[in-house]
């Protein structure tokens, strides 16, 4: 297939400012996309977008990923009810380094320029940057954004003059690529495309000339309508330190049957042919569960590597099984400590089920304890003040939520 082919096939398409979406059938197109570092790394949200982008890289365009060390001081306040706390710059330079391993690793260290506006922006006077570009910027244009509406009505809470600013900064971004860069085209997730509108604008103000935007629509769980990317304890990190890799590959294996032919297009690169045979099996006995089974194989050896992916799947047997975690051998034992959480005990019992992410708060650890739902060593627990041995011990709450707990 062309890549407007692939994209429509995989559901990668929302809204773009092409007139004509072969355009990118033919042409070798630079462009580039923005990544928020306010986080410590990327999600499954971001992931995403990462796959779109792989198949723009695939087809021979060009990439920039521009990590946003000057933006993450702000905030990107799009989508969000109040001011954001801010960072310090070393946390967000910090950030920026994490976020650019990880793309370095699911792109395969292909070629990939990155940038970080931090080093353009920091060398901007404030006087420069109204003259030379807030001057071609219409207020009419950021006090018509949704988020500021809903900063400022009744209900809102306000907003600060440098989060207004935010559209403003990110719109330079886009004409410091195009003057230096060459790049035509920005790239973004579909809760993005207001604050890409500026650069494309500012562009044709200041170059008189043409840039474009392709977003991609937000993935929704189907059977739930939310946004995808969340569960009850929180986000999906790639970071192994913050998603264990056997959380990570439980996430996608508990796809329902209907969202997981959604995933598998556009979190791995399933060729159309092998995608039709694969569900048509499924489709012929969903218990069989292979669709699931595929998509967290593909995805947790794409972010984690193959070796952690079949260590996973190797211990996935070993946790489910009727195994006492104490009776497992000496390579059992590593083979779990390479894809679980490892809590250090250093705190309360119920404050390391909140750490190992099987809680949202203590008051809530402490309920599942008396719902007999936590284990510690295959032993039921009903005591939160309950102490661990030295080494290793497995925690584990429900059926599916295990840590690894290390006393020294």
């Amino acid at each position: 297939m062309k890549l407007s082919e692939e994209l429509q096939w995989r559901g990668f398409v929302n809204q773009t400012t092409y007139k004509d979406i072969h355009v990118i059938d033919n042409e070798n197109i630079t462009f580039y996309w923005g990544v928020d570092p306010s986080g410590p790394g990327m999600t499954i949200g971001h992931l995403c977008i990462a796959m779109m982008i792989r198949h723009f890289i695939n087809a021979g365009h060009h990439p920039i990923l521009l990590a946003g060390g000057a933006t993450g001081l702000i905030g990107d306040p799009d989508g969000k009810a109040q001011e954001r706390d801010l960072k310090s710059e070393a946390d967000i330079q910090k950030n920026v380094d994490i976020i650019k391993a990880q793309y370095e690793k699911i792109f395969n260290h292909d070629k990939l320029v990155m940038v970080n506006n931090y080093d353009w922006f920091k060398n901007i006077g404030y006087l420069e940057f109204l003259r030379d570009i807030g001057k071609h910027v219409p207020m009419s244009q950021m006090l018509g954004r949704e988020f500021v509406q809903s900063r400022l009505g009744e209900s809102g809470t306000g907003i600060s003059y440098a989060e207004f600013s935010y559209s403003l900064i990110q719109g330079y971004d886009f004409l410091h690529l195009y003057r230096d860069f060459g790049a035509t085209l920005q790239v973004c997730g579909a809760d993005q495309w207001g604050n890409c509108i500026a650069g494309v604008d500012l562009i044709r103000r200041v170059e008189g000339a043409e840039a474009n935007i392709w977003s991609a629509p937000l993935v929704i769980n189907k059977s739930t309508g939310v946004k995808f990317g969340k569960t009850e304890s929180g986000a999906i990190w790639l970071d192994p330190k913050l998603t264990s890799p056997f959380d990570f590959y439980q996430f996608w294996f508990n796809s329902d049957d209907e969202s997981v032919k959604d995933y598998l297009k556009l979190y791995t690169l399933i060729s159309k042919d092998e995608y039709d045979d694969l569900i048509k099996d499924f489709d012929s006995n969903k218990s069989s569960r292979i669709a699931q089974r595929r998509l967290a194989y593909d995805v947790t050896k794409m972010v984690h590597g193959k070796e952690i992916a079949d260590k996973v799947v190797e211990g996935t047997k070993i946790l489910f099984g009727k195994t006492q975690y104490p009776e497992l051998n000496d390579e059992e034992k590593n083979l779990l400590e390479n894809i679980l959480l490892i809590i250090e005990d250093k705190k309360e019992f119920l404050e390391i089920m909140v750490e190992a992410g099987m809680a949202n708060s203590n008051t809530e650890a402490l309920k599942y304890i008396k719902d007999g739902a936590v284990r510690v060593n295959s032993i039921k627990i009903d005591d939160p003040k309950k102490s661990f041995s030295n080494g290793y011990s497995l925690l584990q709450k429900g059926k599916n939520q295990f840590a690894l707990v290390v006393k020294k």
